[in-house]
């Protein structure tokens, strides 16, 4: 089975002087998620459309497949679903209507629509409103059947662009679980987001432009390790007052240093992955300070972007 494919060749965008997009490249192979984030008006949404022929390119080319987007335009979108600034369904429609409208636009034979309509529907998790009216839905809800439309065709490539942008924190969870459920398949999801812990829960992989250029692409635990000098951290909550114990902490086996947070908190800096978390979390529970809670301090992707974005400004 071909492994599917996106690859962003030396794409630029200018607007007389000013330049949207930056010689920008990018290889995407393989059945994952890929996050593409940046600050607004960083060329996101502008490498989006370019990649799904909604606008040009000034220089450069989009490959969806090994097909050129602009060379062969048909073939290239056959095997891709979009889902870009979240287009309004008629009102009206049921879900069945909507994607038997979408099923008809993407070729899909007659004889396979209700099968498709079922498991896409089945994917979004919207069977149970399959025949209400649209009209009615939450923006959350519209959004699903937005998606639906976009696997109607069970496409090998999926472009999603800010797909939880303006819902409520419900309707971003019940996307990002749909999301996490698309992997699953044999599918490229290229998705940007502006939402760092929705990239860092259902990404595989993260690419960070500004001002129209690649700051890095990478695996997340890549990207961790090397903007983060190979240390991580963890706080670790007492019940009781812990200074008198801080020494025996900094003592154990991985740990870097010690910080107090206040006179119950500490966070622990150790270098190492998974593993020395694991042992770490044991040798304390062997000291008995009293520990109550024990978690990752902070989002590490958050730190990166915002290091990474304000050095580029």
């Amino acid at each position: 089975m071909t492994r599917p494919s996106i690859v962003v060749d030396d794409l630029t965008k200018a607007y007389g002087k000013f330049r949207a997009l930056d010689h920008l490249n990018l290889k995407l192979e393989g059945a994952k998620c890929v996050g593409f984030l940046g600050p607004n008006g960083a060329g996101k949404t502008t490498t989006l459309k370019m990649a799904t022929d909604m606008i040009f390119p000034t220089e450069g080319r989009v490959l969806l497949n090994g097909e050129s987007v602009r060379g062969n335009r048909e073939r290239a979108l056959s095997c891709c679903g979009v889902l870009i600034e979240s287009p309004e369904i008629y009102p009206s429609l049921s879900p069945k209507e909507a994607l038997d409208m979408a099923a008809d636009i993407r070729n899909v034979p007659a004889a396979e629509r209700k099968r498709r309509i079922d498991d896409v529907l089945a994917e979004v998790k919207m069977s149970d409103w399959a025949d209400k009216k649209v009209g009615k839905f939450s923006k959350g809800m519209k959004q699903r059947i937005n998606l639906a439309a976009a696997l109607v065709h069970d496409p090998e490539i999926l472009i999603l662009d800010e797909p939880a942008t303006g819902l409520d924190p419900r309707g971003m969870a019940e996307v990002r679980d749909i999301i996490r459920g698309l992997k699953k398949r044999n599918r490229l999801i290229f998705m940007s987001s502006h939402i760092l812990q929705e990239v860092t829960d259902v990404c595989d992989e993260v690419a960070l432009i500004n001002h129209g250029k690649l700051l890095f692409y990478d695996t997340l635990a890549n990207v961790t390790s090397r903007f983060s000098g190979g240390q991580s951290a963890v706080d670790a909550s007492f019940a009781t007052p812990i200074e008198v114990g801080i020494s025996r902490v900094g003592a154990l086996q991985g740990v870097e240093r010690v910080e107090a947070l206040d006179s119950t908190r500490l966070r622990i800096h150790f270098s190492g992955g998974p593993g020395v978390q694991k042992r770490i979390l044991k040798d304390l529970v062997a000291l008995d300070l009293d520990l109550v809670s024990f978690r990752e301090s902070g989002n590490p992707l958050e730190e990166i972007y915002l290091e990474q974005v304000t050095k580029g400004d």
